[in-house]
């Protein structure tokens, strides 16, 4: 089986699972033939940090990046929708790994890469002002307090998203448990210079049309969870 340690020196410790149900023999010929020329290229500390948009043959004319991307049914979908877009998707869950790469069998060129591991490790080692919009839907919300450290929303994290988007970009998250929420609106509304793009209260609840539901949210909807939708920019002024 193809091994998904892609990063010569890992700086986070992984938290979750990387592998779920069997996976059947179609989804294991997914991960040996498609996986290996999807993936992000290994990073070397003694490489100089290179811009995601020339890990694709054609220059994107934006980067999308998806943090946790499940399924991969968002991810596809925004693939399929903006064809001039490149998307990177973080996702150490083989089975969601092995989702999306199906779910890519359906889009038209070569503007998809994975990176199978924990999405921090590569935040790291990419260059400032590199994306146009980073979303994080339906994060595990490790609810047990003494789990809380293990979120992937965290005061550095904010930080470090700023930079990554260029002026006017866009961070847009999701989840439906309403402690997560608060969370995610305390780390956010703390740094100085992201902006919210909603107008009242009601774009908290409502979805955008370029916003499509995710196999966790329509779980969640079934189990009579609501969810929260949050989207913030950086400003189009900012350096």
């Amino acid at each position: 089986m193809f091994e998904l340690n892609v990063v010569s020196k890992k700086r986070h410790q992984l938290f979750g699972r990387r592998k779920g149900r069997n996976l059947s023999a179609s989804m294991k010929l997914l991960i040996e033939q498609e996986l290996p020329c999807r993936l992000v290229p290994v990073f070397e500390s003694s490489v100089a940090i290179v811009e995601p948009s020339e890990w694709f043959p054609n220059k994107p004319s934006a980067v999308w990046l998806e943090i946790g991307f499940g399924g991969g049914e968002h991810l596809a979908w925004q693939a399929m929708k903006n064809p001039t877009v490149a998307l990177v998707g973080c996702e150490p869950f083989l089975n969601g790994i092995a989702s999306l790469l199906r779910h890519l069998s359906k889009i038209e060129g070569d503007r998809v890469r994975i990176y199978p591991d924990d999405a921090r490790d590569m935040l790291d080692l990419l260059p400032d002002q590199c994306l146009e919009r980073i979303f994080i839907l339906h994060s595990d919300p490790w609810p047990k307090r003494r789990h809380h450290y293990r979120r992937i929303i965290q005061h550095k994290t904010i930080d470090q998203l700023y930079n990554l988007l260029k002026p006017g970009g866009v961070l847009r998250m999701s989840t439906d448990q309403p402690d997560y929420v608060i969370w995610i609106l305390a780390r956010i509304t703390a740094h100085a210079d992201f902006r919210w793009t909603g107008r009242s209260i009601d774009d908290f609840t409502q979805s955008r049309k370029d916003w499509p539901e995710t196999r966790y949210e329509a779980k969640g909807r079934k189990e009579k969870r609501i969810p929260t939708y949050i989207e913030f920019c950086k400003p189009v002024e900012a350096n």
